[in-house]
């Protein structure tokens, strides 16, 4: 009897050790998952940066784009804006195509579509140029899409909306750099050429360090049948994302909110500062460049505000709210009074509102169809740049050859139906749904 207790003792003791040492490797194993994964978020989120920095970049030298191109503001306008005709389309297709290959495949070539696409823009050919940017715009897309898909992949819920939320500061942080580092360096006697092609070739970089270092997934080698069941569901996503009245205010409130950052802040900013304000060209950059540095502070500080209240309509509205005074402000206010980067700081800070539809359209829709939700606002929110940047090159080029005082009301007048724009996203977003945690339950 002895014997025997000894022994199932000893069995017990050991069985105990087995245990702990399974648990201790797993929770090495899960260590080093989580570092792959951080590493591979913050890899990503480099190359969102990246893209980002290259879509504001052309604000910086508009005058020597359009000699370049020999072509007016408005010529220039319409090959930039090109971004946005390969960015918006390309939004449906980067979930579905991340999706079913993995962000190791598909990522890697939306980087280098970028970098092929800054190449083109840098040879100085009107063709080429259109395509270059519509290239920079359909492989810059994948950044977000791909950062998203491993955020949700690798991290814990709880923690998805900080890293979420971490993404779009690096984006933003790249639309700043691309006005605050780029004109500088312009203004210093590098040629834009040259900065395309360096930024062309760091493209490239990005993109083999993406294929080399994003852990690598299963792959899947499905049927034809299965390929066309898999396509049938992905559409059916799509219809039922697009068929949800919610989705489609979302998109429209999103994009309605952010067109001033693209248009006044990122676009035409630096010319309007120039020509209607006075400012010099290296104020009037620095200037320019608070819009999207008021949006890192704004992205995750509303969405932290909108967690805290479990409401999202409250934020969305009053973002709102304070961007129509400050965009008001911006085109009929008295500098004397207020003026400097607090204005474009403010002013990005709730513009930052656009993003919270982002997160309303997810739980406005089936939990199994978030990546298609996020294509979808994406989407709609970017055929807005893609429409109404060539219609605001058009009203705002005539303003040239003018006298400041008459600059200043061109362009008052041109800005005008952002306005509009802001006050119709307020009126929508009556009518949007709350699906915060604090909502009402019915």
């Amino acid at each position: 009897m002895k014997t025997t207790t000894g022994i199932k003792v000893s069995s017990i003791s050991a069985s105990k050790e087995v245990a702990a040492t399974v648990a201790a490797t797993k929770r090495a194993v899960a260590a080093r998952l989580s570092f792959a994964a951080i590493g591979a978020w913050l890899l990503v989120a480099v190359y969102y940066f990246y893209q980002y920095a290259l879509r504001s970049a052309p604000s910086v030298m508009m005058p020597q784009l359009t000699q370049a191109f020999a072509v007016d503001a408005l010529g220039v306008s319409a090959i930039v804006g090109m971004f946005y005709y390969g960015y918006s389309p390309f939004s449906l297709v980067a979930g579905a195509a991340i999706d079913r290959f993995g962000a190791k495949r598909i990522v890697p070539i939306g980087a280098a579509l970028v970098g092929i696409g800054a190449l083109l823009f840098g040879m100085g050919n009107v063709a080429a140029a259109n395509v270059g940017r519509f290239l920079q715009g359909a492989g810059g897309v994948f950044a977000l899409v791909g950062a998203v898909y491993l955020v949700t992949k690798n991290f814990p819920a709880a923690q998805a909306a900080s890293f979420i939320g971490a993404t779009q500061m690096f984006g933003m942080a790249g639309g700043s750099a691309g006005q605050f580092f780029v004109g500088p360096l312009i203004r210093s006697g590098l040629s834009w050429s040259q900065f395309w092609i360096y930024a062309g070739i760091l493209g490239l970089v990005i993109a083999a360090c993406l294929f080399a270092f994003l852990p690598r997934e299963q792959s899947k080698k499905p049927s034809d049948v299965s390929v066309r069941m898999e396509l049938a569901g992905v559409l059916g996503s799509f219809a039922k994302v697009f068929l949800n009245p919610q989705s489609i205010l979302c998109g429209l409130i999103a994009g309605l909110l952010f067109i001033p950052t693209t248009i006044l802040g990122m676009t035409w900013g630096v010319r309007f500062l120039q020509e209607a304000r006075g400012r010099e060209y290296e104020a009037a950059v620095s200037l320019a460049a608070t819009v999207p540095l008021g949006w890192m502070i704004g992205c995750p500080l509303l969405g932290f505000i909108s967690d805290k209240l479990g409401r999202r309509k409250p934020v969305i509205l009053g973002g709102a709210l304070l961007l129509l005074a400050m965009v008001a402000w911006v085109l009929f206010g008295n500098p004397d009074i207020f003026r400097g980067p607090a204005v474009g700081i403010i002013m990005g800070i709730a513009s930052g509102a656009a993003m919270l539809p982002y997160t309303v359209i997810k739980e406005a829709n089936p939990p199994e169809l978030g990546g298609s939700a996020t294509g979808v606002i994406n989407f709609i929110n970017f055929t807005f740049s893609a429409l109404l940047g060539p219609v605001f090159g058009s009203r705002l080029v005539r303003s040239a050859d003018d006298s400041d005082v008459t600059a200043l009301a061109h362009f008052q007048a041109g800005f005008k139906p952002l306005l509009y724009g802001i006050v119709l996203a307020l009126i929508l977003g009556c009518f949007l749904k709350e699906t915060g945690p604090a909502r009402p339950k019915t």
